[in-house]
């Protein structure tokens, strides 16, 4: 793997409160504006939205890198991402992001390595181990066992 990688994105303004954000190799861009509680657009992705996606894309890559190195099966998996922002000295920023995924497992035996393997993906996540914020993982594990007909 190499040492350093970089990767390139950009965003401007379009009209009134409205932007576009493009990454370099990629077709489709994103309209975004600022969040209505600070005179966006509503509607529309804002980079809070847009920071705790990358959170939850980035986590969800992670475990399934985790799982497969380490022979985990697993049905599904959904993460929800909730973020806190607060007023500081200096200015808001997140303090708080909660991570929330729910995994499903084919047999209760794999619950207990589905959980540090969670806890393992929390901790190598590259855009979680990026941010300043508190990371707390709220993990929740379902066991769906096959059904024979």
């Amino acid at each position: 793997m190499h040492k350093k990688l970089t990767y390139r994105s950009s965003a401007h303004w379009t009209m009134h409160k409205r932007g576009i954000v493009e990454a370099e190799g990629v077709p489709r861009t994103i309209n975004f504006a600022a969040p209505p509680e600070f005179g966006g657009e509503p509607g529309l992705w804002t980079p809070e939205h847009l920071l705790l996606s990358a959170v939850a894309t980035c986590f969800v890559a992670t475990f399934r890198a985790v799982a497969e190195a380490s022979h985990l099966e697993f049905q599904g998996m959904e993460v929800g991402v909730e973020g806190v922002v607060e007023k500081q000295e200096g200015g808001y920023r997140f303090t708080t992001l909660t991570l929330r995924p729910t995994v499903t497992i084919h047999q209760e035996a794999d619950r207990e390595r589905t959980g540090r393997l969670l806890e393992k993906a929390e901790r190598i996540c590259l855009i979680a181990r990026s941010i300043l914020a508190t990371i707390v993982l709220e993990a929740k594990i379902v066991v769906e066992t096959a059904v024979t007909v």
